[in-house]
């Protein structure tokens, strides 16, 4: 483990390749920002390590032997007090892409996604707001366009009007700060909405919230 400073995000690797963590590290730990806190080599691995590297984020492979990432990111997420985990494959289909987000991933990369790119979509997830290549939000976007919806009824319109701004702002991408400026509230207001649009929207994600307000704007 590496020192860490105080305004470090805290990155924990799960590949099942030696090379693909090497490579990832060397890109995280010359941003500067961020700190390679841990490495797993499997979704169990990751899931045993979190506890006691206690990362901000998880960089998660999709494809591993043993647990795949898609079920170690629904174990890692049901954990108290849980980190934000960023899906990382070379696959970008849907069936990846909604299980992942169902269990609570904070976002979905490429592995081709560029250096910086890669930097700022871990510095994204650790402030709290959606990481997505651009390929992989098109595809989330269109499925949640197409997808049928079982009634006529807006899941929001259990939410006050304060709530439903504020959801309206997770789906634009702000962060709890960025929302906070906007609507004049402090912080811990904004913490303390978001907690209940989660409860009355049955969700467990940023992300999850996102398409519930894209699936039923006007």
């Amino acid at each position: 483990m590496v020192a860490v400073g105080v305004t470090q995000v805290r990155v924990l690797l799960v590949d099942d390749e030696p090379l693909i963590r090497a490579g990832l590290r060397m890109i995280l730990h010359g941003s500067g920002g961020i700190a390679v806190v841990g490495e797993a080599a499997d979704g169990l691995d990751a899931a045993a390590r979190v506890a006691g590297v206690d990362p901000d984020v998880v960089l998660m492979d999709v494809r591993m032997p043993r647990c795949d990432g898609v079920e170690a990111t629904r174990i890692i997420r049901a954990l108290p007090h849980p980190p934000n985990v960023v899906m990382l494959t070379a696959f970008d289909t849907d069936d990846f892409l909604l299980r992942a987000l169902d269990h609570g991933a904070s976002g979905f990369l490429l592995k081709h996604t560029p250096p910086a790119e890669l930097v700022a979509g871990v510095q994204q997830a650790a402030a709290g707001t959606m990481a997505f290549s651009p390929s992989v939000l098109q595809r989330l976007v269109a499925h949640a366009t197409r997808a049928p919806q079982p009634s006529a009824s807006n899941p929001l319109e259990g939410l006050s009007a304060r709530e439903t701004a504020i959801a309206r702002l997770v789906a634009e991408g702000l962060t709890n700060a960025e929302i906070a400026g906007r609507l004049f509230l402090s912080l811990p207001t904004i913490k303390t909405h978001l907690a209940r649009i989660f409860d009355k929207l049955g969700v467990s994600s940023r992300v999850q919230l996102a398409l519930a307000v894209h699936g039923h704007r006007p």
